[in-house]
């Protein structure tokens, strides 16, 4: 079948190298995709949100599946774009519908759905412009530290962690009254801090039956030893050292299930994948938020562990048949190091050249932001390749991966080098 995967990132990158190994896969489109997915796809000069366009690419080249990598085109609407559509509506798309995918482009959306199914987390309120003192209020009856979340997307930025109560009253102002984050926090969701270790289930789901793939835990800010800006990830380790088989029930008893469950007491259709943050406090899960895709750099080592054929996966998605399918996991470890542009997560430059990729061995590349130009692999965003290896465990996977970086070169080139370090 012919199919097209929409996204340009190390995710989008790791469903290609994946779903390209299927036999039921004849042709695979990606869209916008960067030099990675270029080299094993065809590459689609498309936006992901240009739904018009989309849809005569996809009757042009009778596209046969669509699978959507980021969420933007998820919260704008492509699921039902595509139901709605008389030409369309044959056609499976993987992914959530448009009230499905709230739960990521709302915070308080999400956490209204947590409380409503009597899933654990952590106590909130909203505020808007209007209500911004109540806010101030609000915060005066919590301990620190602080947590504010921008309502909207605001691709991975949003969420600020305060200390000090008189610096997260005036972030709340900066956020709601001047729009720090834009469209994106007009609204504000501020939550109780709780203190654990974070981890991320990955539950893929045809509405009414589930999988749940590996676990595994990225490191979001750009410094080692969890220090400085928050980024999109940058490293990842599957699966999770120390979720053992009791933790792992709790979380789908208490969690997945109800999720699950919740999707069909409210009636949101939903056949796509959900990604579940967690904090483990004293061993109870509780959900810190909610993503409707995979994570980025997680899909990175929790797809090489996948054997079961993803394509096959997919089409029983669509089909609501994914409880006939019984999903193979790779017993070895998997990590990944993210390789970012010099002053990534704020100004970076681009168009550096990248060497050394063809002395790579026992590491799998995966490309995020790359393109190509005069035939040479160049770098195209803050996030720039993850190089991702397999080990008996994540130590002597996280060496292997390691040892490869030290292969590649380009300027100003930053990785951050205790990956895994937090698990010794």
């Amino acid at each position: 079948m012919n199919i097209l995967l929409l996204g340009s990132g190390g995710r989008e990158h790791a469903f290609a190298w994946k779903m390209i190994q299927s036999p039921l896969c004849d042709t695979l489109f990606v869209a916008p995709g960067n030099a990675g997915t270029a080299s094993i796809a065809t590459n689609v000069n498309m936006s992901p949100t240009d739904f018009d366009a989309i849809k005569a690419f996809v009757i042009d080249e009778k596209v046969e599946m669509v699978v959507v990598g980021p969420e933007d085109p998820l919260v704008k609407g492509i699921y039902d774009f595509f139901l709605n559509d008389d030409k369309l509506n044959q056609i499976p798309v993987i992914g959530p519908s448009k009230i499905g995918a709230q739960l990521e482009g709302s915070k308080e959306f999400a956490k209204e759905f947590l409380v409503k199914h009597n899933i654990p987390t952590a106590a909130y309120d909203s505020f808007t412009a209007d209500t911004v003192e109540k806010g101030c209020d609000f915060l005066e009856t919590l301990k620190p530290p602080y947590v504010l979340k921008a309502d909207g997307l605001a691709a991975g930025k949003g969420v600020l962690i305060i200390h000090d109560l008189a610096e997260a009253k005036e972030e709340l102002r900066n956020m709601l009254v001047n729009k720090k984050f834009g469209a994106a926090s007009s609204k504000v969701v501020i939550e109780e801090f709780l203190d654990g270790i974070e981890l991320s289930c990955f539950v893929l789901t045809d509405g009414k039956s589930y999988k749940i793939l590996p676990t595994a835990k990225d490191y979001k800010r750009i410094g080692e030893g969890d220090t400085g800006l928050n980024t999109g990830g940058m490293g990842a380790v599957s699966p999770v050292p120390y979720v053992d088989a009791v933790l792992m029930e709790k979380i789908e008893t208490r969690i997945v299930k109800p999720t699950i469950d919740g999707f069909q007491k409210d009636g949101i259709p939903y056949k796509g994948f959900v990604f579940i943050g967690l904090i483990n406090v004293n061993n109870e899960p509780i959900v810190i938020e909610y993503n409707v895709r995979m994570g980025d750099p997680e899909t990175e080592v929790v797809v090489p562990r996948l054997k079961t054929d993803l394509v096959e996966l997919f089409l029983a998605v669509a089909n609501e048949k994914l409880d006939e399918i019984s999903l193979e996991i790779d017993e070895r470890s998997a990590t990944t190091v993210m390789l970012v542009s010099g002053g990534y997560p704020e100004d970076f430059e681009k168009g550096k050249v990248i060497s050394g990729l063809e002395n790579i061995t026992d590491s799998i590349v995966f490309h995020a932001g790359t393109k190509f130009i005069d035939n040479e692999v160049v770098t195209n965003g803050g996030r720039v390749l993850t190089i991702t290896s397999y080990g008996n465990d994540f130590q002597e996977a996280i060496k292997k991966s390691y040892q490869n970086i030290d292969k590649l070169h380009f300027d100003k080139m930053n990785f951050r080098k205790d990956i895994g370090n937090d698990l010794l």
